[in-house]
């Protein structure tokens, strides 16, 4: 028996964790690698194992970096089974469906320009995209049976793997695999990304249950988040304090459970006054309004409060001022507007229509740019976080003059303080450490002295 990291290992994205029992294959996510450019490179390089050797994958959840090299696992000969939740089934299809359309619009558009400057050294420059819209077509149809929270599977002959709640967004889990090979048995506890306690639309994390091995995110490792609710009151002063002025309140927004989340709080304020009423609301991101209507549907995952809403029809998510926008000439047109808040994805700002917005905001004394989520090291929000004076984008030097909040307790992640208390409830012997800084790893593994702690490398195996 054997457990070999490729993917989010000494990195905080690319999540992939491969377990070897009884002949099989059993792959735990398989995400794409985000941040620099020179990051975003290694989605291409082999995997570490051979995609056609795979018997099931396990998907703890739905966000890119933990699904978006399941149709590049296709393409490299994957015919095996998906398990995973109904809701993480139907956002990872949307997920990986955006970004084949984003890799296939890159690589037309460096095309383009190579065809533009032919007579340049320009027209050596050509891209392939990681994969098609044909590839993720093909890999939804490996998508299998259902796990639901609670109930224990059986993947492959002396492998089972029960999933519970992670609290992390719609539909995400923590996956317990209980391996059994010739006599011997093990088990190895993957925490996937744990939510945060107390967040307004879905129930906490299910406690960790006992576990041999334990792979535990290390995201927020080395501090605790700001209340939820100074967040909730910092959000609403950066937005009036932007609509006051004149200018826009600019939100890069994770098309998963953040825009859900930002939604919940806008319509909030403005029954509780403390947002204008019928304030406009712009979601500029087709995915994220499909996400939206994805959460509409699964009204059982909320906590009891907000499916009580759902139940009366009263929709959570919907303040009075939202406009949808899902074509890009609407999203264009919101170039001329002012006094709006503007939701748009990526978060990380590494592509989409956030960066068309930052182009005409960014330069604005009267705008808020509000970051609700994490940015990875090298991303152009990383870059905005760190208050750097002026940033590239679309290869324009642009001044930084917009106010630029960072309200970081609206993370979806657990924080060290919660990360350290799951980790103490799972009782492990052996602790790795994955999907996190090196700052944050390490100020896991000091946090856990004299405990079993290992920090793997890329491509590092152990056996169990």
């Amino acid at each position: 028996m054997r457990l070999s990291f490729h993917g989010a290992a000494g990195g905080v994205t690319g999540s992939c964790h491969l377990i070897e029992c009884n002949g099989a294959k059993v792959l735990i996510d398989c995400g794409m690698f985000q941040g620099s450019r020179e990051i975003e490179e290694d989605n291409a390089d082999p995997f570490g194992f051979e995609a056609s050797s795979i018997d099931v994958l396990l998907l703890t959840h739905a966000h890119l970096d933990h699904c978006g090299r399941i149709p590049l696992l296709y393409k490299r000969g994957f015919r095996g089974e998906i398990i995973t939740t109904a809701p993480s089934r139907d956002l990872a299809r949307v997920v990986m469906m955006d970004a084949a359309r984003l890799q296939e619009e890159d690589a037309e558009r460096v095309a383009r320009h190579a065809r533009h400057a032919k007579h340049s050294h320009a027209h050596d420059q050509t891209i392939e995209p990681l994969y098609s819209t044909l590839d993720t077509l093909n890999a939804f149809d490996r998508f299998g049976r259902t796990a639901s929270y609670g109930v224990q599977i059986e993947v492959v002959p002396g492998v089972t793997a029960l999933f519970g709640n992670a609290g992390h967004i719609l539909g995400s889990a923590w996956i317990r695999v209980e391996l059994q090979e010739q006599g011997a048995h093990h088990s190895v506890l993957f925490s996937g990304d744990l939510g945060s306690s107390g967040r307004p639309l879905l129930n906490d994390p299910d406690p960790a249950p006992a576990t041999e091995n334990l792979v535990i995110e290390t995201t927020y490792g080395d501090r605790d988040h700001k209340s939820l609710e100074a967040s909730v009151t910092e959000l609403y002063a950066a937005v009036n304090d932007a609509v006051r002025h004149g200018g826009n309140a600019v939100i890069p927004t994770f098309a998963l459970d953040r825009a859900q989340e930002i939604l919940f709080y806008l319509h909030l304020g403005e029954r509780s006054g403390q947002l204008p009423r019928g304030l406009p609301v712009y979601l500029d991101s087709p995915m994220a309004i499909t996400a939206t209507e994805i959460y509409d549907s699964y009204p059982d995952y909320f906590n009891p409060q907000v499916h009580h809403l759902f139940e009366h029809h009263k929709d959570p998510l919907r303040p009075s001022g939202l406009r949808l926008l899902r074509d890009a000439q609407a999203s264009a047109a919101l170039n001329h507007v002012s006094g709006a808040v503007i939701m748009a994805g990526s978060g990380m700002c590494t592509g989409g229509r956030i960066r068309h917005h930052l182009r005409h905001n960014i330069g604005n004394p009267k705008a808020s740019i509000i970051f609700v989520g994490y940015a990875a090291d090298g991303t152009l929000a990383r870059h905005i976080v760190e208050g750097d004076h002026h940033v590239r984008i679309f290869g324009d030097d642009l001044q930084v003059l917009a106010r630029v909040y960072t309200i970081n307790g609206f993370s979806a992640h657990a924080d060290r303080s919660e990360l350290l208390r799951w980790q103490a409830t799972a009782q492990p012997a052996t602790t790795f450490l994955v999907h996190g800084e090196d700052k944050g790893m390490a100020a896991m593994q000091a946090a856990l002295t004299g405990k079993h702690v290992v920090i793997p490398k890329l491509n590092d195996g152990f056996t169990l």
